[in-house]
């Protein structure tokens, strides 16, 4: 038996810049690596409980968050600004709108269903990130997922019930489960786990020796 595809799956939040890094690497590293690959979005909430949206502006955010001072918040910001240059990412921090990313994720469960799941992070990722939309607001949401391909009435129709909210909390069970406690942490194949937004080589090197191990799990016999 040969393995037909590797399952890849990415727990992150919409709203975590190093998640929107680590996307751009493992793309990178997905495109030096000749073999398929399934691909799966799982939805992790930093904060469940923030707001719609949040007052203030991500500098003061992040200073309070961390204790640091607004200088130093602004050095933060401005290396993940060079980091995300370096992977094609325009951030965007003084256009950032933060606030609960709940229903963003409950579309990218749709997303997921109508085989548009990628191309959907990428445009909320970039809609959070670099074009200033307010990530927790419903309506702001529409024309980005209408944007990514899917279709007007099924995402307003997502997002005026609760459908996919246990989707969401299931992927959040799950990663409690499996110890995940920081964000983007990638499950190559079921079995090998890799935290952080690492460089493209050592992801390539993670989708390698996945592939290695199941291949030969796959060719053992039964006992």
């Amino acid at each position: 038996m040969t393995v037909t595809a590797l399952r890849v799956d990415v727990w992150s939040d919409i709203a975590c810049p190093w998640c929107y890094v680590g996307k751009r690497r493992l793309e990178a590293a997905l495109a030096r690596f000749p073999h398929e690959v399934e691909l799966v979005f799982r939805s992790f909430e930093l904060d469940p409980r923030a707001p719609r949206e949040r007052d203030g502006d991500y500098v003061a955010r992040l200073a309070t968050k961390y204790g640091r001072s607004v200088a130093e918040a602004q050095q933060m910001i401005d290396r993940m600004t060079r980091v995300g240059g370096e992977e094609g990412i325009a951030f965007r921090f003084d256009r950032v709108r933060a606030g609960n990313t709940f229903d963003g994720h409950r579309l990218l469960q749709l997303g997921h269903e109508r085989g548009v799941q990628i191309t959907l992070k990428e445009r909320l990722m970039r809609g959070y990130f670099c074009d200033g939309v307010p990530i927790g607001d419903p309506s702001a949401l529409v024309p980005l997922a209408v944007e990514a391909g899917l279709a007007e009435d099924d995402v307003r129709d997502v997002l005026a019930g609760d459908r996919y909210a246990d989707d969401v909390r299931r992927d959040e069970e799950l990663a409690a489960e499996l110890g995940i406690t920081g964000v983007p942490f990638f499950v190559m194949a079921g079995r090998l786990g890799v935290s952080g937004a690492q460089a493209p080589d050592v992801l390539l090197g993670a989708l390698e020796r996945s592939l290695a191990d199941a291949s030969m799990l796959a060719a053992t016999p039964p006992q």
